[in-house]
């Protein structure tokens, strides 16, 4: 007879401290020689986790009304702009806003600075108004003394993303890094078995309200992601080949950890956000327990041709092969790079696993689940 479980009785087996939580990488491993009816029996949480650069990522602040009022209409942090079109002193920073002179310094840099507590010049224009009459301020924030900061970040935890190459004659400077010219080197950014989406790829456990790690705190799922997709063709164990489904995360950025919130920039093409997250998997039955069992050699993604327009693909790959720190594309042995880090995934992993462990993290049933069959529209150009 086939195990069922739900989310309430793994909930309650973790108060009582006695739920048996592994890592992805571990269950992995524990599947080379066991059936997934064994896992079923044996695990009841399967940890899964990626740092990566997330660029659509960024962070509502609320700093508190001035005496008088202000309804702030321009304003910058350090110098880097930030959107006032919300309410009198609700602001928007965007990870990938650069500085108005510095294009290496951004948004995300502000983001993980006010998340390490430090201090950020707060410079806003408006034209004043009865209920609003102050036209300029200048002032500090920090941490302590703004109301709220709350990130909010509309894509990350991609499915699955392609490797980048350039087949062109010159380097191309990409989100995805410097790549050089004649398939000099391959990038790409996911953490291939730990990756969160790659584990649960139908979404049958990760949904609207679903509770994560979030850049060292607690966290929620509150949407499908931008570009979300779900048509996507699969390999043959059932995993996207390419950029699919997204999640788009909210959390409370005041208690999170500037270790797992980093700034990046890439040359000539700009800043963004290293995230860390974490997802909770439950084991509810065999079909949960096989596909938690993945393995980065069964796991495929596309390489695409960065130094043309169109990206075209050019063959395809598996995450054992680009860990390994090398592919084999028309012949030709190129050096493999990732951009993610699997070291800190991995920190991630085991942090939420000792949480689940220890009683202090509990799992949360989605409210709603994502829609099924949905695909992308592409932008016409005129």
């Amino acid at each position: 007879m086939s195990i069922q479980k739900t989310f309430q009785e793994i909930n309650d087996k973790i108060k009582r401290e006695e739920a048996v939580v592994l890592t992805a990488e571990e269950v992995s491993a524990m599947g080379k020689s066991q059936s997934p009816a064994e896992i079923v029996r044996k695990v009841d949480v399967v940890t899964t986790a990626t740092f990566g650069p997330m660029c659509s990522s960024g962070m509502f602040i609320n700093t508190g009304h001035a005496n008088p009022p202000i309804r702030m209409e321009k304003a910058t942090l350090n110098g880097v702009p930030v959107f006032t079109g919300i309410a009198a002193v609700d602001l928007y920073i965007g990870a990938t806003e650069t500085h108005l002179e510095d294009p290496t310094y951004g948004g995300a840099h502000i983001i993980e600075e006010l998340i390490a507590g430090k201090d950020v010049e707060l410079i806003a224009h408006a034209k004043g108004t009865d209920c609003y009459p102050l036209k300029n301020i200048h002032t500090t924030i920090n941490r302590e003394n703004i109301n709220e900061m709350i990130m909010f970040n509309p894509r990350n935890a991609y499915q699955n993303y392609p490797v980048a190459v350039n087949g062109s004659n010159r380097i191309k400077y990409t989100y995805m890094g410097s790549l050089l010219p004649k398939l000099g080197n391959a990038n790409y950014s996911t953490s291939g078995e730990l990756s969160p989406l790659l584990n649960d790829p139908e979404m049958r456990t990760i949904g609207m309200g679903t509770r994560i790690f979030l850049g060292g705190t607690t966290g929620y799922v509150s949407w499908h992601g931008t570009q979300f997709k779900t048509d996507a063709e699969v390999n043959e164990h059932g995993v996207p080949v390419s950029n699919a489904a997204t999640l788009a995360v909210i959390g409370d950025a005041s208690g999170m950890n500037p270790a797992f919130i980093k700034a990046a920039y890439y040359e000539k093409y700009g800043v963004s956000m290293f995230v860390g997250i974490g997802i909770p998997i439950p084991v509810l039955d065999e079909e949960m327990a096989a596909r938690v069992m993945i393995r980065n050699d069964q796991i495929t993604t596309r390489i695409l041709d960065y130094g043309d327009p169109d990206h075209p693909e050019l063959g395809r790959t598996t995450y054992e092969e680009l860990m390994s720190g090398e592919i084999k594309l028309n012949q030709k042995k190129i050096k493999t790079a990732s951009l993610s880090s699997l070291y800190k995934a991995r920190e991630i992993a085991d942090i939420l696993k000792k949480q689940i462990i220890e009683g202090n993290f509990q799992l949360s049933e989605p409210v709603e689940l994502f829609p099924k069959g949905k695909g992308l529209n592409s932008l016409e150009i005129r």
